[in-house]
Formats: C-alpha cells, structure tokens, sequence
C-alpha cells in the first residue's frame, strides 16, 4: 500500500514544493493537496481547491474578526477534506502550514494521521517586527491584543500536532518556550544547481538594455516594496550610492502592494512614498523598478548583481536571501537576527546596522569600487548554503528522516551549524580575484523571458 500524504495550505505549494517534487517521481507514494483559489498544481499531486466566499464580520468583536474569518476558511477546508475522505484517501501524513485557520479541522477529521505543522513566526509585541522601526507607530493596548489574538489558531495547532518544523533556528525561538522542544529546524532547501553563478547571465532591463556581471548593478529583491523589508531605508541610500558611482544601475524587483506591516495612507503606497522623498536627488534614468517578475529573470538579476541589499525587520527570512548567496552574491544585509543566523560579516556577507543608510551605501560603494576584493566573500556565501540549505542533498533528507519515508536520501543528512558573526573592525581582506572566474553552470541560464514561480509570490511565506 503507498504511503498517503496531504499537504494543505492555502497557497499550495508554497514551502512544500521540493518536497512534494521529490515525491511525486517516486512510487510508494499517493499525494493530495487541499488549497485555496490561488494554489497552483503540481504533477502527480491530487489538488482539491476551496473557494473562500465573502464575509462581513463587522458585527464580530474586533479581537475576534481574525479568528472568525479562519474559521470560516476552516469550514472551507473541512468540506474538501470529506471530499477527500469520500474519494478513498485517508493520509498517513498530513503536513500543513496553521496561519490562516486551515489545519483547525484536521485531527478531528482524520485522527489517526501523524501531523507536521510549518512554525514559520510566532507574533510577539517584543525583540520581532512590531515596535522595531521608531519612524512608525506602535499599537496600543487594543493593538497588543489582537497582535496576541493572531496566533490563536497556531496555538492550537501546535497542542494538536505531532511536531513541528521551522525553517531557522530564530524563527523557532519566537515560539513560547515550552512550545519549542516540538519543533525541529529544517528548512525548505534551495535549489543551488539552478541558482548558482553565472559570468554568461545577461539582464534586459525595462528600457530595453542589457547588463552583465561586467557593469556595476546594485539589487534589490522583495515581494512587495514595504518597510518591513527595508525599502524605505534601501531608497535614501540611493543618493549617495548613485552619486558616488556614476556608472551604477539599481535594480529593484517588488510590486506596489503590502505583504506585511503597517498599510500606508489611503490613495498612496510605500513605493511612490519613498521614492518621492529621494527622487530630486537621483538619477530616475538609472533606477529600474521592474515590479514581480518570472522566476527565471529574478535568478539572472542575482548573477549579475555586484551588491545585493537585503534588509528586514526582525521577521521571516526571505528565501530571496538565500537564493542571493546560492547565486553567488556579495550579501550587503541588516544585522538584525533572522540575517545574522546565515550571514558571518567578512565571512560569507557583510552586515550593517538596520537604520544605517550612511553606512549601507559605503558598503555598496566599495564593492562597486573594488569587487574583486569581495570574491571570496562570494565564494564563502555559495558554499555555506550549498553546505547547510541545498535541498536535495541536505534539507530534503532531514525532512525525509522527520516523516520517516522510505527512500534512501542523496547524501547524508546534516545539521546545520550557525554563524554567529564578528563585528566589522574584525572583517578579514578577502582574497584578490576577479569574478569573471566562477565557474559557470552547466547549462546557461538567461532569465529573459524565462518562465517558472515568480520572486516574492507567495503569501506570508519567506519573503
């Protein structure tokens, strides 16, 4: 008899679509998926998808309103679970992600399947994301509630699970302590045989020219440009940066919209805000704002990339980070903790203080002006994520091993060890070599008009 997994999350497949690729080619294996209107199908994946109708919860408490619309969004679920049970499927393994209310009905429904919730971030009022930006203001007591109130149905999740996984060790230890001895480390994994570097990768940018490692290209990758993601720091850089290097291009991939934090005043939007702080002292000719883009064109932006921003509150690691160093980027990212668990300064990136813009474009400049000076930093990146994160030889085991699967793994699984960092005065010289020497890909990828999952898609999910 195979073995029956059903993955549920509304976006489906979101964090579990290496694993669901791996198994879907092997036999032993009968794989469902319940997700919203927005999930996305996968070969040999039975996807069952809910429609989430319109509710008016105005007439619920406000502390309530959240958890009324997941247990509307549960309900949904329930329904397609008896959908699934109808057909014949009962699942031996349920993996789910509990943000939006979706595993509430699981246990009761199929009680016998082992459960393995994503513990992806533990909301708190303290050391994350709220209250971390002072430019910004702080919720008061009502707001403190419902910033409690939104890990409700998490909480219940964890007492129904049989474990847990984070994707970091920060991102588990925002959860309540005694919660944490349930949740294992493992991270979704990144694909490093694809994003990897590339001296051949060339960009078109959207006035029609092209670039390539050989010019100076700043980058900056988010899903939305917001201020938890930095963007607002990232921009009043930018004068300095463009001014002291008259030959930069910056190029910035995020839509217009909100993904997290804070909205911003009615009939505006993050982007336009910050940008019409800093536009009458940059060149607007040499700043391409590309919005979301195919897959394919967000991995030919990293390999031509001379320095890579990324900066975040302390929230959610981006995958886009990861993917940065896999693609060989020197790293320029905030020392604020979820960075700090992957980033060494001087050793496999640099780190500068969040709200430091002065110091962020000197880092900027100085790769820009003395890049070889950076290979090794670059060269120390790649391989601490080929060595920690890559998923089919690290991250895919480990995951294996949790769920207790029958298949031998492509190597050895391994822990991963964390850097703890050293302060700049303590940063190494970086051995002299140029970056036209990576060793190129086997196979060429150049990211125009390359299709696949587009950079910074997915809801509330790494980014």
């Amino acid at each position: 008899m195979p073995m029956k997994i059903l993955f549920v999350h509304n976006n489906f497949p979101a964090q579990y679509r290496n694993l669901a690729a791996a198994l879907a080619k092997e036999s032993g294996f009968e794989l469902a998926a319940i997700g919203a209107s927005n999930a996305q199908p996968m070969p040999s994946v039975k996807l069952i998808k809910y429609a989430l109708p319109d509710a008016d919860v105005s007439g619920t408490h406000p502390f309530a309103r959240r958890f009324d619309l997941e247990c509307r969004r549960a309900e949904q679920v329930l329904y397609s679970l008896s959908t699934l049970a109808t057909s014949g499927f009962t699942p031996d393994v349920i993996l789910a992600h509990p943000g939006w209310g979706e595993t509430l009905p699981l246990r009761t429904m199929f009680p016998k399947a082992r459960q393995l919730v994503y513990c992806e971030f533990f909301y708190g009022a303290e050391g994350r994301d709220i209250g971390f930006d002072p430019e910004f203001p702080i919720s008061g007591l009502d707001g403190h509630m419902g910033l409690q109130l939104k890990n409700a149905t998490t909480l219940l999740a964890l007492a129904d699970c049989d474990v847990g996984i984070s994707p970091t060790n920060w991102q588990q230890s925002t959860f309540p302590r005694h919660y944490q001895s349930k949740i294992e480390v493992i991270h979704e994994g990144i694909d490093t045989t694809r994003v990897r570097p590339d001296p051949r990768a060339r960009l078109m940018l959207p006035n029609g020219s092209h670039v390539s490692c050989s010019d100076e290209i700043v980058t900056f990758v988010v899903r939305n440009l917001e201020p938890l993601r930095g963007y607002h720091i990232f921009m009043r850089a930018l004068p300095e940066i463009l001014k002291r290097r008259p030959n930069a291009q910056i190029v910035i991939i995020g839509r217009d919209g909100l993904s997290y934090g804070l909205p911003p005043p009615a009939g505006s939007n993050w982007k336009s805000i910050f940008l019409q702080e800093v536009r009458d002292r940059i060149d607007m000719s040499r700043v391409h704002f590309m919005g979301g883009v195919p897959y394919g064109t967000f991995i030919a932006v990293l390999q031509v990339s001379s320095a890579h921003v990324y900066l975040t509150y302390p929230f959610v690691l981006s995958w886009s980070a990861l993917e940065a160093m896999s693609a060989g980027c020197l790293v320029i990212g905030s020392d604020t903790p979820p960075v700090r668990e992957v980033i060494s300064s001087g050793d496999n990136g640099l780190l500068v203080p969040f709200f430091a813009a002065d110091e962020m474009a000197a880092r900027v400049v100085e790769a820009l002006q003395e890049p070889d000076r950076f290979y090794a930093i670059r060269e120390a990146a790649r391989q601490f994520v080929v060595e920690h994160f890559d998923a089919e030889r690290v991250c895919l085991p480990q995951m294996r091993q949790l769920l207790d699967l029958k298949a031998a793994p492509t190597s050895v699984a391994v822990r991963r060890n964390v850097w703890r960092g050293r302060p700049a005065s303590e940063w190494p010289q970086a051995i002299r070599r140029s970056r036209k020497h990576m060793t190129p890909p086997e196979a060429e990828i150049s990211g125009e008009g390359a299709s696949g999952r587009e950079a910074e898609t997915v809801d509330e999910n790494q980014f």
